[in-house]
């Protein structure tokens, strides 16, 4: 089974001075625990639900003013629209991240990958297991 028969397309970029308040009202909006932030079409970074508690709640910061790109993960992993799920699972195992930005042929960004859309999509209830349990494990 490739990728683009389990992501969910039609990804909703913020750019990176979006107040993190914005962001999370999209969230919410939207039902979603994650945002790409893109700049000119460019992913710069995530921001996620949890960023916004730790990241910035626990440290005071003002989200009616603060930037997501103060609080944003910066480095988003990716995989190709065209690529085997268990290819994406792998890398979501390697990294212990829940979701992947997907791209076409050209690099362009086309959906988002996570570990919910394999476990609801994917046959192979193996696969997803054996990576939610890669991804939830410490690295002390």
């Amino acid at each position: 089974m490739k990728v683009k028969q389990v992501m969910t397309p039609y990804v909703e970029c913020v750019s990176p001075s979006t107040t993190i308040q914005e962001a999370a009202e999209k969230m919410k909006s939207m039902d979603v625990g994650a945002l790409l932030v893109c700049d000119n079409e460019q992913i710069v970074g995530v921001v996620t639900d949890r960023d916004i508690a730790i990241r910035a709640a626990a440290t005071g910061a003002d989200t009616s003013v603060t930037p997501v790109q103060d609080i944003m993960t910066p480095h988003v992993a990716t995989c190709f629209e065209e690529q085997d799920v268990a290819d994406a699972a792998e890398i979501m195992k390697q990294k212990q991240i829940r979701r992947l930005a997907v791209l076409n042929h050209v690099s362009r960004l086309v959906g988002i990958v996570s570990l919910g859309d394999l476990a609801l999509r994917q046959d192979d209830k193996t696969l997803v297991a054996e990576t939610l349990e890669h991804v939830s494990a410490c690295t002390s």
